[in-house]
């Protein structure tokens, strides 16, 4: 059960800071860089529900990882696979604003930290 409740909380850390980043913080240089682009930042309700998905993938992926690895190790390498493959990605396809990584790249790293934090605080043995 404490493991449910570990990568639920985690979840729900992980899109409380993916939101508050993407569409508070960092929004403008989305809505910028998209309508340089002649396209509309994706900001619909089923676009929030994906995301959703992807924290929830995110947190079950730290946890499996938690139960491996100590926590430093942990963070780095679900900092790789969560944020710098989705970097990558978005900058191949030109649709990465790469201004905004001065402000992404800490804000990931406090994001990964505290959801493998949340999972291991409730998870003793991993």
């Amino acid at each position: 059960m404490k493991s449910i409740l570990g990568i639920f909380l985690s979840m729900v850390w992980i899109s409380i800071m993916e939101f508050s980043r993407n569409e508070t913080f960092l929004k403008h240089y989305w809505t910028n860089h998209y309508g340089d682009m002649g396209l509309t930042f994706p900001s619909e309700p089923i676009n929030g529900a994906i995301w959703g998905i992807w924290a929830l993938c995110f947190s079950i992926g730290l946890f499996y990882l938690s139960k491996k690895f100590n926590f430093l190790e942990t963070c780095l390498l679900g900092w790789l696979f969560g944020f710098v493959l989705m970097w990558l990605v978005t900058g191949n396809m030109g649709v990465l604003p790469y201004e905004l990584l001065l402000f992404a790249v800490p804000l990931s790293m406090i994001e990964v930290i505290g959801a493998v934090w949340i999972i291991r605080k409730l998870n003793p043995k991993t």
